[in-house]
């Protein structure tokens, strides 16, 4: 949602996360950190904050909006956007490459977690905040929530009589499936198809994470189903058919900043949770949609633009 390693770090900043990671300090009237989940205790206000993305408009978009939100509460940020897909970001949280992502519930808590079973939002959010890395923590989510999904033209669902996910399978043996070259290997992806709903597709096509290439495939039918975000206004202007569900497959998946917990002062908490209590899916939708206007606006002015709006700026 390609592989780029991060660059190393010093040894002593290594030394000094690690410490963190276990709750550790090398001054002991200093506040310890909470071992992962929720953040607990006195944490000091961090003097920076390096905010990073994933590779995709969404993931950016809702970064410059963390950020925004940091600076306007006189913390200090740098940005580090359109790192990678969260193989290679997550471990970005951990080497000091980053502090804080913006994330989705449920393809994280499969990342960290392969068996997870959860699907509703509540029970993904406290399944997450458990199978968390000591040295991390997650605030609170959003109801705000951008799954992905099979998606297809309207004509190959008038075609075959498409609905679900399920009514695939009778043809999957004339399917070419595009999505990011991850899916193939994620719960809910490639495996989470054979597994929920016995679906094998002819063909696999590596593309993007639901942009251009995704998007383009699909309107040239040179893939007949795609791995699509579902808050992407690219579904609405091309007229394409979302398959449902009925087996989740796709977990709940709201908005969620996680960052280091070393970092979450209650400044830096009350900043990033005052955006998720503002942030809903119809809202995440109008930004995703004036983010993709013709006029191509940058993510830092759609992103400030909202912040004033909703007042956190």
């Amino acid at each position: 949602m390609m592989k780029r390693v991060f660059a190393g770090v010093a040894t002593a900043v290594v030394a000094a996360l690690t410490m963190t990671a276990c709750g550790g300090s090398s001054d002991p009237t200093a506040p310890q950190q909470p071992a992962g989940g929720t953040s607990t205790g006195n944490v000091a206000k961090p003097s920076k904050v390096i905010v990073g993305s994933a590779n995709f408009p969404e993931s950016a978009l809702l970064a410059e909006i963390y950020a925004g939100a940091l600076s306007a509460k006189g913390i200090t940020v740098e940005k580090k956007l359109n790192i990678g897909n969260r193989e290679t970001y997550f471990p970005g949280l951990s080497d000091g490459s980053i502090d804080l992502i913006p994330e989705y519930t449920g393809v994280l808590l499969q990342h960290i977690n392969k068996t997870a079973t959860e699907s509703s939002a509540e029970d993904v959010y406290t399944a997450l905040q458990k199978a968390l890395p000591p040295n991390l923590t997650v605030l609170d989510k959003s109801s705000a929530e951008d799954k992905d999904a099979i998606v297809v033209t309207k004509a190959t669902a008038d075609k075959w009589s498409l609905k679900s996910i399920a009514d695939l399978k009778s043809h999957a043996g004339e399917v070419t499936f595009g999505g990011p070259p991850e899916i193939q290997r994620r719960p809910d992806g490639l495996p989470g198809f054979k597994k929920n709903y016995d679906i094998e597709f002819k063909e696999f096509k590596s593309l993007d994470a639901g942009g251009p290439l995704t998007i383009n495939a699909l309107k040239t039918d040179a893939v007949q189903a795609a791995d699509v975000f579902t808050t992407d206004p690219s579904i609405t202007v091309n007229n394409f058919v979302v398959l449902d569900d009925p087996k989740n497959n796709f977990a709940a998946q709201n908005v969620v900043p996680v960052i280091v917990a070393a970092k979450a002062s209650s400044e830096v908490k009350d900043a990033l949770n005052a955006v998720s209590k503002k942030l809903d899916t119809k809202t995440l939708i109008d930004l995703m949609t004036k983010l993709s206007a013709p006029d191509k606006p940058d993510a830092s002015k759609v992103a400030a633009d909202w912040l004033a709006t909703a007042g956190l700026k």
